[in-house]
């Protein structure tokens, strides 16, 4: 008679390692405790690096932009711990790993469609991409590589919004609209849930942060400032930023793609 052991070789141990952090990851719907991060982006200057302030300290991360790179958006993957930045003229995709400090790969997204630049954001889940259309209410959705998977409306959206945000927890968009001002919430079909009234107009990025329901957005009319609001659009307090496009979030322990 042989006796098996089961899960003492290092590929089992491994595997199930991985499934642990899988579901710590998927059962929070983005990543695991700790403090959160603020990345904003320089989009003029010689040095346009990305600003990252969490753990009570500030750091700067290369964007490795040309000087003649134009960035329409920026988002952040608390999943992969990488930066996504949409250039001009909005087709293209640089997705930069924030600890290795190196270009994880560029792509441009599937059949180069006529969308212009825009801001945009992703889903940690899967890393799919929700793009902005510069001229339309459109969202494009797209996967982590560019593949094209859908296009829809946002409802009640009839100019083309500033900035769009994903709420990983709930599975919804809150999109900045054109004034500055209003935010609209919708579901991942593009219906219309809720709306919101900033208390200060707000510029041209916006994030989510999902475990305190607070939105953050650079304060159109003061520059170098982050505004944080509530759900009811109440502004709560402000916080240095390196330049008009940000994104927050808390890293992952767990590294994919």
């Amino acid at each position: 008679m042989t006796t098996r052991k089961h899960g003492g070789g290092p590929l089992p141990q491994f595997l199930a390692l991985a499934a642990l952090g899988w579901l710590a990851l998927g059962g929070a719907g983005c990543a695991t405790p700790g403090p959160l991060h603020v990345y904003s982006l320089a989009t003029a200057g010689d040095e346009r690096t990305v600003r990252d302030t969490g753990d009570g300290r500030t750091t700067d991360v290369p964007s490795f932009l040309e000087p003649d790179e134009v960035v329409s958006g920026f988002a952040y993957d608390p999943f992969t711990d990488h930066f996504f930045l949409r250039l001009d003229p909005g087709n293209r995709i640089r997705v930069v790993d924030r600890p290795a400090r190196a270009i994880k790969r560029e792509f441009d997204i599937e059949g180069k469609p006529e969308i212009g630049g825009g801001d945009l954001a992703v889903r940690p889940r899967d890393g799919h991409l929700f793009l902005l259309k510069a001229s339309s209410s459109e969202v494009l959705e797209t996967s982590r590589l560019g593949k094209t998977v859908r296009a829809f409306a946002l409802a009640g959206v009839s100019v083309a919004p500033v900035a769009i945000a994903i709420d990983p927890l709930r599975d919804r968009l809150l999109i900045l609209n054109a004034d500055a001002r209003h935010i609209t919430v919708h579901d991942l079909q593009g219906a219309r849930t809720a709306d919101i009234t900033l208390a200060e107009p707000a510029g041209s990025s916006l994030a989510y942060d999902p475990e305190k329901r607070e939105m953050y957005a650079p304060l159109r009319n003061r520059p170098g400032q982050i505004g944080v609001f509530d759900e009811a659009g109440k502004l709560l307090r402000s916080e240095p930023s390196a330049g008009p496009l940000m994104d927050v979030g808390v890293r992952s322990f767990v590294r994919v793609f």
